[in-house]
């Protein structure tokens, strides 16, 4: 019998036998308009032509009104089954029912054609049933944007290829993204709680390995506070980020999506993001983007043209 996605206990087996978790009610500061309007429909209705999944519907983010409503969808490639199973995330988890899909990229493709993007985002499922993790699709994906949309730029937030072959990350990186990120997540001393199927210091190695291989391309990572870390681990991985020379650092507050996954150990006030704001600037970070709604991929064209803007101006001032 296939699986229903929309229900909760089918979404995440893995969490069905956990204890519930009470999800405390949000802060004024985190609350945000329910998703509707002309844009949000237009988008909709081209994700669903095309038969395309997006992190946005699957994670339950809380800006997709927003950035729907101008446009703005985050393609999600290689199916909506993840094979890890972190305690934040509410994509579906299991064993993914299908291979992956060869007109995907193509479909992707036509979607940011038809939406007039300046700049896409692409991002996965985790697929540790695939040989070299999913990379060659990516590879796939981001050369057919090119064909079709030569003028848009590409940024991709990929798995971490833990269990692949090192020429993995080489073919994505061939592929020639503007951006590459990929997300920590949390401090370390979560990851086995929060994150058991990731190593922090192989992300870590990951992104740093990017940079060697094509230093032109922009690299990007962010984590979640409100797990449970403190302020001195939360600018310790800023460190880290900078040491594997990160150009990008993105904060934001977790939300728990359903009764079973990790609890909110705390709403981070306005105050605190603001702090962590100055010292990541301070770090040497040419784009920073830290407040309670803060996502990956949130304002994410705007954020690139501000960051290559950064650049220019390092070099300029060397």
């Amino acid at each position: 019998m296939a699986r229903d996605l929309k229900i909760p206990e089918q979404r995440h087996p893995e969490k069905a036998r956990r204890p519930d978790n009470a999800q405390p009610k949000k802060p004024a500061w985190i609350r945000v308009k329910a998703p509707g309007g002309e844009g949000y429909s237009k988008t909709r209705n081209i994700m669903r032509e095309h038969n395309l999944v997006t992190v946005c519907e699957e994670a339950g983010c809380p800006n997709v009104g927003e950035c729907w409503s101008q446009g703005h969808a985050t393609m999600m490639i290689m199916g909506e089954v993840c094979t890890r199973a972190c305690t934040f995330c509410n994509i579906a988890t299991g064993k993914p029912p299908e291979a992956l899909d060869v007109f995907e990229p193509g479909r992707v493709a036509d979607a940011v054609k038809k939406l007039g993007l300046n700049h896409v985002v692409i991002t996965s499922v985790d697929r540790d049933d695939v040989e070299d993790g999913g990379a060659e699709h990516f590879a796939q994906t981001i050369r057919a944007v090119r064909r079709q949309s030569p003028k848009t730029t590409i940024e991709i937030l990929t798995p971490d290829f833990i269990r692949c072959a090192p020429d993995a990350l080489e073919k994505v990186v061939a592929a020639k993204p503007d951006v590459f990120n990929h997300n920590l997540e949390t401090v370390p001393g979560l990851y086995p709680e929060v994150r058991p199927g990731a190593r922090y210091f192989h992300s870590l190695r990951l992104l740093q390995r990017v940079k060697e291989l094509d230093p032109e391309i922009f690299t990007k990572s962010g984590i979640m506070v409100g797990l449970g870390e403190d302020a001195q681990a939360v600018r310790q991985v800023m460190d880290d980020m900078r040491a594997a020379d990160v150009d990008f650092v993105t904060i934001g507050q977790y939300l728990q999506p359903t009764p079973k996954h990790h609890r909110v150990d705390r709403f981070v006030t306005p105050e605190e993001f603001a702090s962590y704001d100055k010292a990541a600037w301070g770090k040497g970070f040419l784009m920073v983007s830290a407040t309670p709604l803060t996502r990956s991929s949130y304002h994410a064209g705007d954020d690139f043209r501000r960051l290559r803007e950064a650049r220019l101006a390092k070099l300029a001032a060397l």
